[in-house]
Protein backbone atom coordinates (compact mmCIF):
# COMPACT_ATOMS: atom_id res chain seq x y z
CA UNK A 1 0.00 0.00 0.00
CA UNK A 2 2.83 2.55 0.66
CA UNK A 3 4.18 2.39 -3.08
CA UNK A 4 0.72 2.82 -4.44
CA UNK A 5 -0.36 5.79 -1.93
CA UNK A 6 3.88 7.38 -2.92
CA UNK A 7 2.80 6.79 -7.15
CA UNK A 8 -0.84 8.33 -6.55
CA UNK A 9 1.01 11.38 -4.82
CA UNK A 10 3.16 11.92 -7.41
CA UNK A 11 0.64 11.21 -10.47
CA UNK A 12 -1.43 13.95 -8.57
CA UNK A 13 1.63 16.39 -7.88
CA UNK A 14 2.41 15.80 -12.12
CA UNK A 15 -1.41 16.52 -12.84
CA UNK A 16 -1.16 19.79 -10.99
CA UNK A 17 2.42 20.19 -13.18
CA UNK A 18 0.22 19.46 -16.29
CA UNK A 19 -2.90 21.78 -15.71
CA UNK A 20 -0.85 24.70 -14.10
CA UNK A 21 2.74 25.06 -15.53
CA UNK A 22 2.76 23.65 -19.36
CA UNK A 23 2.81 27.41 -20.60
CA UNK A 24 5.80 28.13 -18.21
CA UNK A 25 7.42 25.06 -18.96
CA UNK A 26 7.23 25.70 -22.63
CA UNK A 27 8.22 29.68 -21.82
CA UNK A 28 11.81 28.76 -20.40
CA UNK A 29 12.19 25.87 -23.35
CA UNK A 30 11.79 29.22 -25.84
CA UNK A 31 14.29 30.90 -23.70
CA UNK A 32 17.30 28.48 -23.86
CA UNK A 33 16.40 27.87 -27.72
CA UNK A 34 17.27 31.45 -28.39
CA UNK A 35 20.30 31.53 -25.72
CA UNK A 36 21.74 28.42 -27.83
CA UNK A 37 20.94 29.76 -31.08
CA UNK A 38 22.32 33.20 -30.01
CA UNK A 39 25.16 31.61 -29.20
CA UNK A 40 24.77 32.07 -24.95
CA UNK A 41 24.73 29.28 -22.92
CA UNK A 42 23.13 27.61 -19.43
CA UNK A 43 24.04 28.13 -15.94
CA UNK A 44 22.27 26.17 -13.09
CA UNK A 45 22.54 25.98 -9.63
CA UNK A 46 20.86 24.34 -6.73
CA UNK A 47 21.61 22.65 -3.25
CA UNK A 48 21.78 19.00 -1.92
CA UNK A 49 18.69 17.08 -4.12
CA UNK A 50 18.39 20.63 -6.51
CA UNK A 51 22.21 20.51 -6.92
CA UNK A 52 21.69 16.92 -8.32
CA UNK A 53 18.88 18.11 -10.61
CA UNK A 54 21.09 21.25 -11.94
CA UNK A 55 24.03 19.03 -12.71
CA UNK A 56 21.63 16.38 -14.29
CA UNK A 57 19.97 18.75 -16.51
CA UNK A 58 23.30 20.60 -17.70
CA UNK A 59 24.40 17.26 -18.45
CA UNK A 60 21.47 16.37 -20.53
CA UNK A 61 22.38 19.40 -22.99
CA UNK A 62 26.32 18.77 -23.06
CA UNK A 63 25.80 15.34 -23.90
CA UNK A 64 22.11 14.45 -25.23
CA UNK A 65 18.88 13.71 -24.56
CA UNK A 66 17.13 11.52 -27.00
CA UNK A 67 18.94 12.43 -29.78
CA UNK A 68 22.07 12.77 -31.55
CA UNK A 69 22.96 16.63 -32.31
CA UNK A 70 25.48 19.35 -31.40
CA UNK A 71 26.82 19.66 -27.75
CA UNK A 72 24.81 22.87 -25.93
CA UNK A 73 26.83 24.65 -23.51
CA UNK A 74 25.28 23.90 -20.39
CA UNK A 75 27.57 24.36 -17.06
CA UNK A 76 25.60 23.51 -13.11
CA UNK A 77 27.52 26.09 -10.62
CA UNK A 78 27.45 23.12 -8.09
CA UNK A 79 29.80 20.74 -9.31
CA UNK A 80 33.39 22.65 -8.64
CA UNK A 81 33.74 21.53 -5.18
CA UNK A 82 37.25 23.64 -4.87
CA UNK A 83 35.88 26.63 -6.14
CA UNK A 84 32.79 26.04 -3.79
CA UNK A 85 34.77 25.53 -0.55
CA UNK A 86 37.22 27.87 -1.43
CA UNK A 87 34.82 30.57 -1.76
CA UNK A 88 32.59 29.61 1.27
CA UNK A 89 35.82 29.38 3.40
CA UNK A 90 37.33 32.78 1.91
CA UNK A 91 33.68 34.59 2.06
CA UNK A 92 30.75 32.95 2.28
CA UNK A 93 28.36 30.13 1.55
CA UNK A 94 26.08 32.70 0.64
CA UNK A 95 28.19 33.55 -2.23
CA UNK A 96 28.97 30.75 -3.60
CA UNK A 97 26.82 31.00 -6.51
CA UNK A 98 27.03 34.71 -7.16
CA UNK A 99 30.40 34.57 -7.52
CA UNK A 100 30.71 32.11 -10.08
CA UNK A 101 27.90 34.20 -11.97
CA UNK A 102 30.34 37.26 -11.28
CA UNK A 103 33.11 35.63 -13.40
CA UNK A 104 31.06 33.19 -16.19
CA UNK A 105 27.62 35.12 -17.08
CA UNK A 106 27.23 37.09 -20.16
CA UNK A 107 24.07 39.12 -21.26
CA UNK A 108 22.17 36.30 -22.96
CA UNK A 109 22.87 33.54 -20.94
CA UNK A 110 19.96 31.62 -19.40
CA UNK A 111 20.50 31.35 -15.91
CA UNK A 112 18.59 28.51 -13.71
CA UNK A 113 18.27 28.63 -9.64
CA UNK A 114 16.40 25.10 -8.44
CA UNK A 115 15.17 25.58 -4.80
CA UNK A 116 12.25 23.41 -3.29
CA UNK A 117 11.85 26.06 -0.73
CA UNK A 118 11.95 28.63 -3.01
CA UNK A 119 14.54 30.84 0.07
CA UNK A 120 17.66 29.75 -0.99
CA UNK A 121 20.30 32.61 0.04
CA UNK A 122 23.02 31.06 -2.53
CA UNK A 123 20.63 30.99 -5.44
CA UNK A 124 18.67 34.07 -4.96
CA UNK A 125 21.52 36.05 -4.57
CA UNK A 126 23.07 34.59 -7.87
CA UNK A 127 19.75 35.09 -9.33
CA UNK A 128 19.80 39.01 -8.61
CA UNK A 129 23.12 38.80 -10.06
CA UNK A 130 22.49 37.37 -13.20
CA UNK A 131 19.74 39.67 -13.56
CA UNK A 132 22.06 42.43 -13.48
CA UNK A 133 24.52 40.93 -16.05
CA UNK A 134 21.38 40.82 -18.73
CA UNK A 135 20.71 37.04 -18.00
CA UNK A 136 17.45 35.68 -18.13
CA UNK A 137 16.50 34.18 -15.04
CA UNK A 138 14.74 31.06 -14.44
CA UNK A 139 13.87 29.37 -11.20
CA UNK A 140 12.12 26.18 -10.24
CA UNK A 141 10.66 26.38 -6.72
CA UNK A 142 8.48 24.07 -4.13
CA UNK A 143 6.17 24.97 -1.47
CA UNK A 144 4.52 28.89 -2.10
CA UNK A 145 7.74 30.04 -4.33
CA UNK A 146 9.96 31.87 -1.50
CA UNK A 147 11.55 34.60 -1.80
CA UNK A 148 13.09 33.27 -5.28
CA UNK A 149 9.26 34.13 -6.41
CA UNK A 150 9.81 37.40 -6.30
CA UNK A 151 13.25 38.08 -8.18
CA UNK A 152 13.49 35.60 -11.42
CA UNK A 153 11.73 36.69 -14.81
CA UNK A 154 10.43 33.14 -14.73
CA UNK A 155 9.16 31.47 -11.45
CA UNK A 156 7.92 27.91 -11.99
CA UNK A 157 6.61 26.87 -9.06
CA UNK A 158 5.21 23.27 -8.14
CA UNK A 159 2.90 24.30 -5.27
CA UNK A 160 3.49 20.85 -3.34
CA UNK A 161 4.13 20.50 0.24
CA UNK A 162 6.48 17.50 0.06
CA UNK A 163 9.69 17.78 -1.18
CA UNK A 164 10.41 14.63 -2.63
CA UNK A 165 7.47 15.27 -5.32
CA UNK A 166 8.54 18.84 -5.87
CA UNK A 167 11.95 17.37 -6.89
CA UNK A 168 10.38 14.49 -8.57
CA UNK A 169 8.23 17.53 -11.10
CA UNK A 170 11.86 19.57 -10.86
CA UNK A 171 13.29 16.40 -12.77
CA UNK A 172 10.09 16.04 -15.47
CA UNK A 173 10.28 19.87 -15.83
CA UNK A 174 13.85 19.88 -16.70
CA UNK A 175 13.59 16.69 -18.94
CA UNK A 176 10.44 18.35 -20.54
CA UNK A 177 12.60 21.58 -21.70
CA UNK A 178 15.65 18.94 -22.62
CA UNK A 179 12.74 17.16 -25.01
CA UNK A 180 11.88 20.97 -26.42
CA UNK A 181 15.29 22.19 -27.22
CA UNK A 182 16.27 18.56 -28.84
CA UNK A 183 13.22 19.06 -31.23
CA UNK A 184 14.13 22.87 -31.96
CA UNK A 185 17.43 21.84 -33.86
Amino acid sequence: MFIQKEADELIAALTYVKENLAGQVEELAAQIIKAFKNGNKVILMGNGGSAGDAQHIAAEFVGRFKKERKSFPALALNTNTSTITAVGNDYSYDVIFSRQIDGFAQPGDVVIGISTSGNSKNVHLALELAKERGCYTAALLGKDGGTIKDIADLPIIVKWPNTPRVQECHIFIGHSVCDLVDQAF
